[in-house]
């Protein structure tokens, strides 16, 4: 069975930062694109985050650019988040997933294969 495991949440003040973690397993992860996306309270899901297959190449959404990092392990079929600099507005349910869309879609939801199950982040002022 495909599976994208999210963890690493939870709850932190604000200017802390957390670590994101994503572990899939059932398919052939080198071959996959692997973008973040988060859900907020009232707001539309959207991507924050995607990195390539292969070399890998990174994009970032304006609102993160420069406070997150995105990286992968091929060998251990993980991608991870680091969250710096954290603030209210980062408070969402991140989500991982995987695409193997041409690159240029990495920002597109809906070109996402699989999607794992969430984990939370709460930043508090």
């Amino acid at each position: 069975d495909v599976q994208l495991q999210a963890s690493g949440g939870g709850l932190v003040q604000a200017g802390g930062s957390l670590r994101l973690s994503c572990a899939a397993s059932g398919f052939t992860f080198d071959d996959y694109h692997i973008g973040w996306f988060r859900l907020a309270p009232g707001k539309e899901r959207r991507v924050i985050a995607c990195i390539s297959d292969g070399i890998p190449i990174t994009w970032y959404s304006d609102s993160v650019n420069g406070r997150f990092t995105i990286s992968r392990d091929n060998a251990e079929n993980t991608v991870s988040l680091q969250l710096n600099d954290l603030g209210p507005e980062d408070t969402a349910v991140y989500y991982c997933a995987a695409t193997r869309a041409p690159w240029r879609y990495c920002r597109i939801a809906s070109k996402y294969n699989f999607w794992g199950q969430g984990t939370q982040v709460t930043v508090s002022s």
